[in-house]
């Protein structure tokens, strides 16, 4: 007589994980604003690349079909759509992405070591809960500020939605800093800054040696081509006057 072995089942594991992801929330018209994004692309090639996207849809309120036109029509320019916020509970279809309900804007909580763990601290923060960039361990010196007192690596994205950002070293070509409030770089900026992030309009940047790539106080922004040369390779602030960033030098 022969008995059949056991067959041995393995549980399927699940785990929560959580990604910083921006959001386009498109306007009418539609072609204006279609417009504005690729003069964005233009000035900064590969800025969505490897980017979680959310399409935010409670300004635009676009029909199914006109949802699925859009969504094209942003995959065309390398803007790949995660999720859909604002077109209710409804399922909108297989070859569309999925709606998300319950969203909430993203903090540093969670993402960098405490003060007192920072010290002890041998490798960069995991980077499995969030995945969007490379984070190093920062120190808070107020809750509302974060200070990074040693240099960004290129690749490196730094991410600080309530308050202001100090950076004691340089930013590499390449990294990104984005801050709900003002920046502060003590060394050369050659990546891209990011002040006032979360709409305020009052905040500024400031730098001591100006090879930035792009700079963008709440959402106004200049690249490097579009900068006055005068203002290259010295210390300079950013800051919005009238409507208009405008790039000064820092006496």
């Amino acid at each position: 007589m022969t008995f059949a072995a056991p067959i041995e089942k393995k549980s399927i594991r699940f785990r929560a994980r959580s990604f910083v992801a921006f959001t386009l929330t498109p306007e009418a018209p539609l072609d204006a604003w279609l417009e504005g994004l690729d003069l964005w692309i233009g000035n900064s090639p590969g800025f969505f690349t490897g980017r979680p996207v959310v399409l935010d849809l409670h300004t635009l309120k676009p029909q199914v079909d006109e949802i699925g036109a859009l969504v094209g029509q942003l995959g065309e320019r390398g803007i790949r759509i995660y999720a859909i916020e604002g077109h209710g509970n409804a399922a909108l279809g297989a070859d569309l992405p999925p709606v998300l309900t319950g969203g909430k804007e993203a903090s540093t909580e969670g993402l960098f070591p405490q003060p007192e763990r920072a010290a002890n601290a041998g490798s960069p923060a995991k980077a499995d809960e969030v995945k969007t960039g490379e984070y190093k361990p920062l120190e808070a010196e107020t809750p509302n500020t974060l200070m990074i007192k040693s240099p960004i690596r290129s690749g490196q994205l730094i991410f600080h939605p309530h308050g202001d950002v100090i950076v004691l070293g340089s930013v590499a070509s390449g990294s990104e800093i984005m801050a709900g409030g003002s920046i502060h770089v003590y060394g050369t900026l050659r990546g891209r800054a990011f002040a006032g992030a979360q709409g305020n309009a009052g905040a500024r940047i400031f730098c001591r040696k100006n090879e930035a790539e792009l700079l963008a106080v709440d959402g106004w922004y200049c690249t490097a081509e579009e900068m006055d040369p005068s203002s290259r390779g010295r210390a300079i602030q950013a800051f919005l006057q009238d409507g208009v960033l405008s790039v000064a030098p820092l006496n």
